[in-house]
């Protein structure tokens, strides 16, 4: 094997530049004339506004109520959003969701039988929507508004077994956890009292000011209801949806399946953490005084918390045990930490006595946390609620924390879940919430450190929601039957103990985006860590559903070094939204042989709108490979032309084509390619920035933080990697490492 001896290369943002924006696609063809949308749509908005009309007036606070209005699959992209019909009716769009529909025309020749599109809650008061069925059959094409209407699917009122999801407990008065759409506005307050007054005229007992959280246009409450009574609770008008409470995941450390193998002693190093300037954060059950950390973690409470519990002690000390050591080894003294590590306690005896009850306010602590100053850099999370993550609706955890982390300067690693070995078909298997936030790493476990790994059948599966549909993001050592991770034993102090869980491949994970910080300091952010972690997962052949992006590497050498014959470029910056930006693709200036392989990854931090899942992400990329600088169909093209990469084809494509082939929206984009080295000729990345806000163009769209990884390869090419740092002396850089990490032998 040849030596890996050349570290990062640096500074590739310098080698990007401002851009012309390339033309745009072909003309839009529509799939309905304008005569045939008023046709279909106006019984359609008869029918529903009829319904709106006859609903009591205690549902409908201020007289206003909420209706469903469904694009065609052909118009999601946020340029065609139907803005000019809402604004000319006093209407306004407070959420989305997706909805699978059948239309009745297509613009395809061979088009789906169905197809995920999007469907829009758009409130105001019951007169404004009177208006609209009024006028609906009279329009004219040239009418304010009316243009939008070729847009339109389907128009109706939301059924209310839509809003109440299956209970899983046989409670006689179960917990629900509501949602509502509002915001902590004064414009909004009166479907807060409005719903307070619904609830007394149905003897319900409330204090919608405990335990509530709001995510941009949405409010979690927290509601213990008859049982009898939540469906007529749900028919509120501004409540999205009300579903059973979970529970907490139940993570008490066991040995899972595991005879035959001994308890041994420690070997715990004698120095502190290398680098006393990285923030490390872990938010768990604990961690007991006599479990022998102390130079290398601070034990903190977090507010109002109660008394410690033994067993979830048990599970912090654990998890802070793999993050700062990873697995234990008999006879092996551990590898010094990377890092010193402070342990929030999040969870106590009133969580064990109810951890429904209490579910909103372990997240109260992590959210009071995290909103502190400075920040973080990393953050482990291996607790969270005990359910299956859902494409049309957005928990409260995850809409919480990615508001947390949208801006990039935190790498938040969270557990999957250890649901994977339920039914696959029903969902159960999915990954957990809160592990689809877009904005973390969420991590999953393989069975087995060395090779012929697979994904440890209790490791929940993806997909994510689409957005995030990339979930895992990848895979760490957690354990398994045949082969356990080694833990602190906290019931008995200096003694290891054999355990499996997504917990423990969590802090694995993160371990290795530490030593990354740790080896090269501040050089890279956080973005860029990610970044490298991602770019580096070998899948191993497994399907992503099971594996993500693939095992990501616990030796940090393997991630920051390379050989001769390829280099590894890092990129880090700022994107601007609508503007265009050409990324130069190093190579060396004298004519390679063979074939070269190129990956590349992007990752991008992102704000978000819970209350549109199917818009989940503000944010999107779209990246044209243009490989050779003097090839052009055209000679009069403005740029070269381009080639398939992260695209599924290098033409124009539509929406809902580049959210499933090329993934727009994802905060992750990664591939790799293979090509000749005489089709290569100065190669770029034109790299487009969109932003939207509600599945609508933004107004008011900020910055994004990105970072951009390229490995470079040819075994044909010898120096390759000297020779791209001689073609850019004063642009490149390689990276110094600030620390040098042990390797275990």
């Amino acid at each position: 094997m040849a030596e890996r001896s050349n570290f990062l290369i640096g500074y590739g943002e310098r080698l990007a530049s401002d851009m012309a924006a390339p033309l745009g696609g072909a003309p839009k063809q529509h799939p309905y004339t304008f005569a045939e949308s008023r046709r279909r749509l106006t019984p359609k908005v008869k029918a529903a506004v009829k319904e709106l009309e006859s609903l009591p007036r205690v549902l409908c606070p201020g007289n206003q109520t909420v209706a469903l209005v469904t694009l065609h699959p052909t118009y999601l992209a946020k340029s065609y959003y139907p803005a000019e019909l809402l604004r000319a009716y006093g209407l306004e769009t407070i959420g989305s969701r997706a909805r699978e529909v059948a239309p009745e025309k297509w613009t395809r020749k061979k088009p789906p039988t169905s197809a995920v599109t999007s469907e829009l809650f758009v409130a105001g008061t019951r007169p404004r929507f009177q208006h609209l069925a009024n006028d609906i059959g009279s329009l004219r094409e040239a009418s304010a508004g009316a243009g939008d209407l070729i847009k339109i699917e389907d128009f109706r009122m939301q059924p209310t077994a839509e809003k109440l999801k299956p209970f899983h407990s046989d409670d006689d008065e179960p917990l629900l956890e509501v949602v509502l759409h509002a915001q902590p506005i004064a414009e909004d307050a009166f479907i807060l009292s409005g719903f307070e007054d619904y609830l007394e005229s149905l003897h319900v007992n409330a204090d919608l000011a405990k335990r509530r959280f709001f995510a941009e246009g949405l409010c979690f409450l927290s509601l213990r209801v008859p049982r009898d009574i939540a469906p007529e609770v749900v028919k509120y008008s501004f409540l999205r949806l009300a579903r059973e409470m979970p529970h907490l995941r139940q993570f008490r450390p066991v040995s899972r399946a595991t005879p035959g193998f001994s308890p041994f002693a420690c070997r715990l190093p004698e120095q502190g953490p290398l680098d006393q300037e990285i923030r490390v954060a872990v938010f768990d059950g604990g961690v007991r005084a006599d479990a022998g950390l102390d130079q290398w973690i601070t034990r903190k409470k977090t507010k109002n918390i109660g008394e410690a519990v033994p067993e979830f002690q048990n599970h912090g000390t654990a998890v802070t045990s793999a993050l700062l050591f990873g697995p234990l080894q008999d006879g092996v003294t551990a590898d010094r930490p990377y890092a010193h590590v402070d342990h929030y306690r999040v969870l106590d005896a009133d969580t064990m006595k109810d951890d429904q009850e209490e579910l909103f306010s372990v997240l109260e602590r992590i959210q009071t946390v995290l909103e502190s100053r400075p920040k973080y850099d990393f953050i482990n999370l291996s607790v969270g609620p005990d359910l299956q993550i859902e494409d049309n609706d957005v928990h409260a955890w995850t809409a919480v924390l990615d508001q947390l982390f949208s801006d990039g300067l935190t790498l938040p690693a969270i557990a999957v879940g250890n649901s994977g070995d339920l039914d696959w078909d029903s969902g159960n298997a999915r990954i957990q919430t809160p592990a689809d936030c877009v904005n973390a790493l969420s991590v999953g476990s393989c069975d087995r450190i060395g090779s012929g790994w697979k994904r440890a059948n209790y490791s929940s599966i993806g997909p994510g929601r689409s957005p995030g549909i990339m979930k895992p993001d990848g895979l760490a050592f957690g354990g398994s039957s045949r082969e356990p991770y080694w833990v602190l034993n906290a019931e008995k102090p200096g003694a290891a103990m054999p355990i499996t869980g997504t917990s423990f491949a969590t802090p694995t994970a993160l371990r290795t985006a530490i030593g990354v910080r740790a080896h090269f300091g501040k050089l890279l952010s956080p973005l860029a860590i990610k970044a490298l972690l991602l770019h580096n997962c070998d899948d191993g052949g497994h399907d992503k559903i099971e594996v993500g992006w693939g095992r990501i590497p616990a030796d940090v050498n393997a991630i920051v070094t390379t050989d001769q014959h390829a280099a590894h470029i890092v990129y880090q910056g700022e994107l601007r939204p609508a503007s265009w930006v050409r990324m130069q693709i190093p190579i060396p200036s004298e004519p390679m042989s063979g074939m070269v392989g190129i990956t590349a990854t992007f990752c991008f931090a992102t704000q978000t709108d819970p209350q549109d899942p199917i818009n989940y992400t503000r944010s999107g990329l779209e990246v044209r490979f243009r490989p050779h600088d003097r090839k052009r169909t055209d000679p009069n093209q403005l740029h070269a032309d381009t080639s398939k990469f992260f695209q599924a084809k290098d033409v124009f494509i539509d929406e809902s084509s580049l959210r499933t082939d090329a993934h727009r929206w994802e905060t992750t984009l990664h591939k790799s390619r293979s090509m000749r080295a005489s089709g290569l000729h100065n190669p770029v990345f034109d790299v487009h920035y969109n932003a939207r806000e509600g599945g609508r163009n933004a107004k008011l769209a900020d910055k994004i933080p990105y970072a951009l990884i390229i490995t470079v390869e040819s075994k044909s090419t010898r120096n390759l990697y000297n020779k791209i740092l001689q073609r850019y002396p004063t642009i490149l850089e390689a990276l110094a490492p600030v620390v040098e990490i042990p390797i275990r032998t």
